[in-house]
């Protein structure tokens, strides 16, 4: 027998503090009225489907969005397959799913969501559907930071153009991304300065601008701070973009291993040196100005 469920439904790109409401929403009601709480979300990206072109770059990709959720109080996940037979999908079709497959009793939507084909179902609609075939419908209101609406579009405008105060605001937590420690080209270890060396698990994640950037590392139940270059590396004639990351304190070998780095501050642009010695000296530099700026930045210490 399927369960009865308190059902939100949704992309949920970055998990932001507009989801976290929702989410608390549907655990609270799931909690009150012995039924339990579930996600139904979507992958890929529903844009990456019904409009290629104007798919945005991604908070959360693959893990890195399970992990999120998994720290909430949701009772179940649901992540469905988005392709174009779902995009047809009219609006009282997915109802029907929900109820049939999922044992939808309450529907707790965000105060601008919309699904079905072209977005169709709306609130009103929604509300209708729910006196026909018995399920209750309610709105959550949005979230504001400085009087204006939290949502997706903002945190990736904040990641895109720099402003990590403002995303970690949003997010109620530093940005972060999830990757595996590959094999580097070693030069940071004749600089005196050994690297980690980061490949993202997925091409469609949002970066801030490249630059160079004091982060916190975590892998293992282990953590660690440290000095991030993100970028292309003049100095030497190299332009692929790549993540190198200097511990702070710390000899481990992560080679192989998956690890999740949270920029932090931004510290200064990718520059060209005259020298590796130019180079080398300013990398001690920025080492002091990473241990200055992870100290002003509470809880974000090695441990």
């Amino acid at each position: 027998m399927i369960p009865e469920t308190v059902i939100t439904v949704g992309t949920f790109d970055g998990v932001h503090l507009g989801h976290h409401r929702v989410l608390e929403e549907i655990a609270v009601r799931a909690r009150n009225s012995g039924r339990r709480s579930l996600l139904v979300t979507f992958d890929p990206h529903p844009l990456e489907i019904v409009n290629p072109r104007a798919a945005p770059p991604l908070l959360t990709v693959g893990a890195e969005r399970r992990e999120i959720l998994a720290q909430s109080k949701l009772d179940l996940l649901v992540m469905l397959a988005f392709d174009h037979r779902l995009s047809q999908y009219a609006p009282e079709q997915f109802v029907r799913l929900l109820i049939e497959r999922f044992g939808l009793r309450e529907l707790v939507i965000g105060h601008d969501h919309g699904f079905g084909r072209g977005r169709a179902g709306d609130v009103d609609l929604l509300r209708v559907l729910g006196r026909e075939l018995g399920f209750a419908v309610d709105v959550v209101q949005e979230v504001t930071v400085d009087d204006r609406p939290v949502s997706s579009t903002r945190v990736r405008r904040a990641v895109a153009g720099g402003d990590l105060e403002t995303a970690a605001r949003l997010l109620a937590r530093p940005y972060s991304a999830l990757g595996s420690v590959v094999q580097g080209t070693a030069r940071g270890r004749t600089l005196g300065y050994r690297t980690v060396n980061l490949r993202l698990a997925d091409s469609r994640k949002l970066l801030p601008p490249d630059g160079v950037y004091a982060v916190r590392v975590e892998w293992d139940r282990m953590a660690a701070v440290g000095m991030m270059h993100q970028g292309g590396r003049p100095t030497f004639g190299e332009t692929e973009r790549s993540l190198e990351i200097h511990l702070l304190d710390v000899d481990e070998d992560l080679y192989g291993r998956d690890v999740k780095v949270s920029w932090v501050t931004r510290l200064r642009d990718v520059r060209q040196f005259a020298s590796a010695e130019d180079l080398k000296e300013q990398l001690g530099r920025d080492v002091e100005a990473t241990r200055a700026a992870l100290t002003r930045s509470p809880g974000l210490g090695n441990h």
